[in-house]
């Protein structure tokens, strides 16, 4: 029996067609880019924008709604209506949900690419669902919960060929930049030592007591969505909506909001990897006693192996009420102060020191130094991006990886992930084996390296 011929597809039809063909196209050709010129797609064709979904609309979501204002907002995903209440109102055409599953399932084919800008318990379940999806995703740091999550994320992303970007945004900026090609020139010599700093303080010890009191949920919120994959606890406004990072159900404490910033210039530049052991330091604060919210300050050494061409590195993280010693060769005529969020290399020819996000006041010390070292600067050979949000799009277009891609920014989270694994054990050096993704010395360790989930949830 013949059939009718289909009817043609209208023009808005066939330029969706096209988008769908581009992005297929551009998603599978990553080991090979593909770069599309405008005078093919037009000056502002309809395949030069990314239909996105948002999941998590409030805090850092704000933030990534605005770097990617530019795309279709086909979706967005909030358990908290006061959240994402800015949103709505901004784009009242876009349809919200709470359970991001569903978004998926029901808007998945109008949905290129997916905004994780959740708390920290939910980035892997809510990124992993769009992977799995054939969705390319944008994560707020730390990329996960757990060094398992984070392996899964990482070869999962390999496994469906989607464009992936991690929220640390410095490791698109200038100066991040600029220190790689400073230290690669050899303006401090061979780097042996980094101190790294953020004087942020995520602990809520005083506030234990209070986790008996049952006040009653929000009607504006879904908290058995919040929960997510965490175990079930009742309410709690000492959670939410601003505190859930000082609580290690949902958090990552200090360490894990600000390693994958403050560390990430050393971590290009250097070539870091893995640690070989991690050991951490804390005053006041008891593992077994305390262990739902993270140190006042807490000091974790970590050694990284030599590698290539390098010796080995230490790298002391400081935060808190901790803060690391001022270098002998800071220059007290210019007022030099230790960053409160930065970090300082130490070479063996020098010292180098950079604000956070891999920006504000890179110099070498003393000024001096700097003066005539700005003399002879080297040549700019890193490829420059016009910022992170775009870095991304500009990515899934040309086929290609982003600069903080999961491979990369996967690793770079496991230094803090780490780094809290190593607080449930005060004074004991971790032996790290990276490649088995387990502790050697340490088998109390191991069972915080892929924890499991609550019933209904999985990767």
């Amino acid at each position: 029996m013949s059939q009718e011929p289909e009817p043609s597809p209208s023009s808005k039809q066939t330029a969706n067609i096209s988008r769908r063909r581009f992005l297929a196209a551009a998603g599978g050709a990553l080991a090979a880019p593909m770069i599309v010129p405008a005078s093919v797609l037009g000056q502002n064709p309809p395949s030069s924008k990314l239909n996105v979904a948002f999941i998590g609309c409030g805090g850092r979501g704000t933030a990534n709604l605005s770097g990617l204002s530019e795309q279709n907002f086909v979706a967005f995903c909030d358990v908290d209506t006061r959240r994402c209440a800015a949103a709505l109102k901004k784009h009242p055409e876009v349809k919200l949900y709470r359970d991001f599953r569903r978004m998926l399932d029901e808007k998945g084919k109008e949905i290129d690419a997916v905004a994780v800008s959740t708390p920290d318990h939910t980035h892997a379940v809510a990124a992993m669902a769009a992977i799995k999806r054939g969705k390319h995703v944008y994560c707020e740091k730390p990329l996960a919960h757990s060094i398992g999550e984070v392996r899964a994320l990482m070869a999962a992303a390999r496994r469906h060929k989607v464009v992936t970007q991690l929220g640390n945004q410095g490791h698109s900026s200038e100066h991040i930049r600029l220190m790689c090609e400073w230290i690669w020139d050899g303006a401090i010599g061979n780097v042996h030592t980094i101190h790294a700093v953020s004087r942020v303080i995520h602990c809520k010890i005083e506030l234990l007591p209070q986790l008996s009191e049952r006040p009653p949920v929000p009607p504006e919120l879904d908290w058995d969505q919040w929960l997510g994959p965490a175990k079930a606890r009742p309410y709690q406004p000492l959670y939410v909506p601003n505190t859930w990072r000082g609580w290690s159900a949902f958090g990552c404490g200090a360490i894990g909001d600000w390693v994958c910033h403050v560390v990430d210039p050393s971590f290009w530049a250097l070539d870091l990897g893995a640690p070989a052991t991690i050991q951490a330091q804390a005053k006041d604060y008891d593992p077994k006693k305390h262990g739902e919210t993270f140190p006042a300050g807490s000091i974790v050494t970590y050694e990284f192996p030599a590698k290539g061409k390098r010796g080995p590195v230490k790298l002391v993280w400081f935060d808190g009420a901790e803060k690391p010693p001022r270098p002998a060769d800071m220059d007290p005529e210019k007022e030099d102060k230790v960053p409160e969020t930065g970090a300082i290399i130490m070479g063996d020819k020098g010292t180098l020191v950079h604000g956070s996000h891999g920006a504000g006041g890179l110099h070498l010390i003393p000024w001096a130094k700097m003066s005539d070292y700005k003399q002879r600067l080297p040549e700019k050979k890193l490829p420059r991006v016009r910022n992170h949000h775009q870095d991304w799009l500009d990515a899934i277009k040309e086929g290609r990886q982003a600069g903080s891609n999961f491979d990369y920014g996967g690793l770079l989270t496991e230094i803090a992930l780490l780094g809290i694994i190593a607080i449930k054990f005060l004074g004991r050096k971790l032996e790290w084996d990276a490649q088995k993704m387990k502790f050697t010395n340490c088998r109390e360790a191991n069972q915080f390296i892929n924890p499991p989930y609550r019933a209904g949830w999985s990767l």
